[in-house]
């Protein structure tokens, strides 16, 4: 059975074959799930694949270009899948199965720190209270601040008064 793999999905596969370090092409190529074979042929074919990249054609979005609804759309679509079958229908969408796996823990993460950020009914009660408090201690404040601004006058009115006087 023949594959049909997206242009994204044989660049990335590229990249990541060119970084494998001390890796063979074997084992990256065991760990997408394709014919090492297939791997070695877009190798030696590089500039066929980069230009059919450069041909004007559809552009294919790159993972970090996914908005965060397609993001969870593709979640939910490949959430039953496993195996074969997922990097199958990640091959046709130009993805790895770890941009999933790193969506998914973005998405826990954001969920765990909306509901971590909503106060409790104690700890609402206490902010309720602070803010109680915070309000009675900035009124009392005015109130001191209007009063030291009248004495102030007053005694500017007193001095004026006084060396008037004494001339």
């Amino acid at each position: 059975m023949k594959h049909t793999y997206s242009e994204s999905f044989i660049e990335q596969a590229l990249v990541k074959v060119y970084s494998r370090g001390k890796r063979t092409i074997q084992s990256v190529a065991e760990e997408l799930n394709i014919n090492q074979y297939t791997v070695k042929h877009w190798m030696r074919n590089k500039e066929k694949a980069l230009r059919k990249l450069t041909q004007p054609t559809a552009p294919e979005k790159r993972p970090q270009d996914w908005r965060v609804e397609e993001q969870l759309l593709a979640l939910q679509e490949s959430h039953v899948l496993t195996g074969e079958a997922l990097n199958a229908w990640c091959r046709e969408r130009g993805i790895f199965s770890h941009h999933l796996s790193s969506w998914k823990t973005a998405f826990c993460r954001h969920q765990k720190a909306a509901t971590s950020g909503m106060p409790g009914n104690r700890e609402l009660r206490g902010l309720k209270d602070e803010n109680e408090q915070l309000k009675r201690e900035l009124a009392r404040k005015e109130k001191a601040l209007v009063e030291a601004a009248a004495l102030l006058i007053l005694q500017k009115k007193f001095r004026a008064l006084w060396e008037g006087e004494v001339k």
